[in-house]
């Protein structure tokens, strides 16, 4: 699976999609921020936003240091106001729901959404809440003890890289 040609299939919907009107980028930290940062420069957006999802984890517990560490190196940064905005969510690998819901969760912090959707460049399936994907890159199969992690490389291209689950 090619993260770049999923990312250039995504570039494109986007294109296709501010025909339709104003939208507002919001990339989840870490690999959706990537994604968002990239997607703004490309379509010439002037900003994106960033949510970092760590403190409304329900497996904060389990995450511990790790989620306060990823919480204090990309937190939350949303420059447009949120009221009435249409925000496109973007995460990088979309399996259970869980940090989906998280995220919504963390929006609605900073105000109400006229709208809401949500952009993956790979969607695993094996969902445990009821979210679905409006962009989506690939349906990929992945072993369910592996994790699907996006990395750059050395000149910033993406990259998938699977890992053992801990």
């Amino acid at each position: 699976m090619n993260a770049e040609l999923l990312y250039a299939k995504l570039l494109e919907n986007l294109r296709k999609r501010a025909q339709l009107g104003s939208f507002e980028l919001a990339g989840l930290a870490m690999g959706g921020a990537w994604i968002a940062e990239r997607l703004a420069k490309d379509l010439g957006l002037p900003h994106y936003g960033v949510i970092n999802v760590a403190f409304h984890r329900d497996d904060y517990a389990e995450k511990g240091m790790t989620a306060l560490r990823t919480a204090s190196t990309m937190s939350t940064n949303l420059p447009f106001d949120v009221n009435g905005a249409n925000v496109i969510l973007i995460d990088d690998v979309l399996l259970t729901g869980r940090t989906v819901r998280a995220a919504l969760n963390e929006l609605f912090d900073f105000g109400r959404p006229a709208q809401v959707e949500l952009m993956v460049l790979a969607d695993r399936g094996s969902r445990e809440l009821p979210v679905s994907a409006d962009f989506v890159g690939e349906q990929v199969q992945v072993p369910e003890q592996q994790i699907l992690v996006l990395a750059k490389d050395a000149a910033g291209k993406f990259i998938f890289q699977l890992e053992e689950r801990v």
